[in-house]
């Protein structure tokens, strides 16, 4: 199947990249042994062909690291590229000006593409971080400044996750990568369950994104995926799940046009009003873009 063959059609919005040039905020996290697939520097000119050639027109970039410096370079670099229509930065949840600092983000240029916040709670060793009262008051000021909160979190993470939600009904909360399912590991232990628990809450949206890093190296099939995306299609609907391409983390196991050819095929059973859903509505929705 070619990327042509693949693509969803034109209007598509990948809900989840990153950029980075490591001279100016470098990626502590990758190894540059293991993964040295992305051990470079991802520029909106590397993006483009490839996201095009999907049928994107619209994207939203995400955090990478936990540094003041990151968000207002990628509203910046957002306010210059036309495909860029979000940003999900990052600031100190438990910093007591957070509302401030939410302030002087959208005062910088491209502030106005901020659509949302992204703490990455995937590396908190203290199981209750999501229930601190201060990490709370931090999140509940995102949503007061009218943005989503992005949930990276892991599988085991997920019930916190959950109780963050209930208790905040008036936010949008984007959950990443469907919580990284286990999917190399022969079995999904209590995931299904905790997914469900967490989407029976309203407030709530996920993204098709970085399930082909959860298997075992580039060797993965559509099969592999399946069980994955089918709990997801089961919990959540269409209607509240979208695409992204975790690109450039995606390329330690996949192209970009082999992760939209596999997620084309999963979603061929669905009528077509479900798949624009996916594909395009479902972001635009959650994240507020202004359409294409």
């Amino acid at each position: 199947m070619t990327t042509t063959e693949a693509a969803p059609g034109q209007g598509v919005v990948d809900a989840h990249h990153h950029l980075w040039v490591r001279a100016r905020h470098p990626q502590p996290w990758i190894d540059p042994h293991t993964m040295a697939a992305i051990d470079n520097d991802f520029t909106p000119l590397d993006l483009a062909p490839a996201a095009r050639a999907a049928g994107v027109t619209q994207t939203v970039v995400v955090q990478s690291v936990p540094v003041r410096t990151e968000t207002p370079e990628l509203l910046g670099i957002a306010a210059d590229d036309p495909l860029i229509a979000g940003v999900v930065g990052w600031v100190d949840l438990a910093a007591d000006n957070v509302a401030d600092r939410l302030d002087r983000l959208r005062a910088a240029r491209g502030g106005e593409r901020l659509v949302g916040i992204r703490d990455l709670v995937q590396s908190e060793p203290d199981p209750a971080y999501l229930d601190r009262p201060d990490i709370r008051r931090g999140i509940a000021a995102v949503g007061a400044a009218g943005l989503a909160f992005d949930l990276l979190v892991r599988d085991h993470q997920l019930p916190a996750a959950t109780r963050l939600v209930r208790d905040l009904p008036e936010m949008r909360f984007v959950l990443d990568h469907l919580g990284k399912p286990a999917l190399g590991s022969g079995g999904l232990g209590d995931w299904p369950r905790d997914l469900r628990a967490l989407a029976a809450e309203p407030n709530t949206t996920a993204k098709l994104s970085g399930l082909v890093t959860e298997v075992d190296g580039p060797s993965w099939t559509t099969a592999d995926l399946r069980p994955a995306v089918e709990h997801a299609l089961d919990a959540f609907g269409p209607d509240r799940l979208m695409f992204g391409s975790d690109w450039p983390v995606c390329l330690l196991a996949s192209s970009y046009a082999r992760w939209v050819e596999a997620l084309t095929e999963l979603l061929d059973p669905l009528g077509e009003d479900e798949r624009a859903a996916i594909w395009r509505r479902t972001a635009r929705r959650a994240y507020r873009l202004d359409p294409a």
